[in-house]
């Protein structure tokens, strides 16, 4: 349905978008059931679902408050939806109201606690929030999901707030599992890279994150930097200094620039 933006292990926000949060996904109960097709809709489901589309889009565009408003009328139409106590939580949570977010969860995942997304995203919220323990709880619980679809974005959040934690052999494990299922996506890579250098396992982590710096539309100030940090830690002043150059050129405006400028390799 919709998707939220996540910050990397210790990588500045927004450059590489790990995407973090997923829309509820409905799995089938313990009784097998027949597929759901548009005409099992009921005049009510379908109305209710119209608003909660409409509140995903407005929530994709950053317009909150009158997504938020679209979630409520969908809610008056339909109490008992899952979905869309979810998307409030994802509203609630970006508005920053963590104790409205928690109790959308709440109520959503009573209505469908086997809803794999719902719980990889009340995980990710956990992470957010620094509750470790229970994010990882909840992340978990959605791979436990027998039909769960989505496990290389819950094993990147996985990796994401192990390393939130410092738990660098956790957050390798997590997110080498997450590159072997999804290698092309970049949030992976870098912080799979990142996690890595953090190991000390520097040509390990140079390999990762020349994937990314070998492929033009992949290249950023995060990528740049954290090649030029590798390079410098192993003591190759040369190569770090034309990686920083290209960041100075290139994205003469980044905190990475700025890092670079001031020589503070190991912020």
């Amino acid at each position: 349905m919709m998707r939220a933006a996540a910050a990397g292990v210790v990588l500045a926000a927004g450059l590489l978008l790990a995407a973090c949060a997923a829309g509820p996904e409905r799995l089938p109960a313990d009784e097998p059931r027949a597929i759901a097709t548009a005409s099992d809709q009921t005049d009510v489901d379908r109305r209710a679902q119209v608003r909660l589309e409409l509140a995903s889009a407005y929530f994709g565009r950053g317009q909150l408050d009158t997504a938020l408003d679209e979630v409520k009328q969908a809610l008056a139409i339909n109490p008992q939806s899952a979905d869309a106590y979810g998307l409030r939580a994802l509203i609630y949570g970006a508005m920053g109201e963590s104790r409205l977010a928690e109790d959308s969860y709440r109520r959503a995942l009573a209505i469908n606690p086997r809803d794999g997304g719902l719980l990889h995203n009340q995980g990710w919220f956990y992470c957010q929030q620094n509750r470790q323990a229970e994010a990882q709880a909840r992340f978990a619980e959605a791979l436990a999901q027998p039909q769960y679809r989505d496990v290389a974005r819950t094993q990147l959040a996985r990796g994401i707030c192990f390393g939130r934690d410092s738990r660098w052999t956790e957050a390798e494990g997590a997110l080498m599992r997450a590159y072997e299922l999804d290698p092309a996506n970049p949030a992976v890579g870098i912080n799979l890279a990142e996690v890595l250098y953090r190991r000390g396992e520097l040509e390990r982590a140079r390999f990762y994150v020349g994937r990314l710096n070998d492929n033009p539309a992949l290249v950023n100030a995060q990528t740049l930097w954290l090649a030029a940090r590798i390079e410098h830690k192993a003591g190759r002043i040369q190569p770090a200094r034309r990686l920083g150059d290209q960041l100075r050129s290139r994205h003469p405006q980044s905190p990475e620039a700025a890092l670079y400028e001031r020589g503070q390799f190991d912020d």
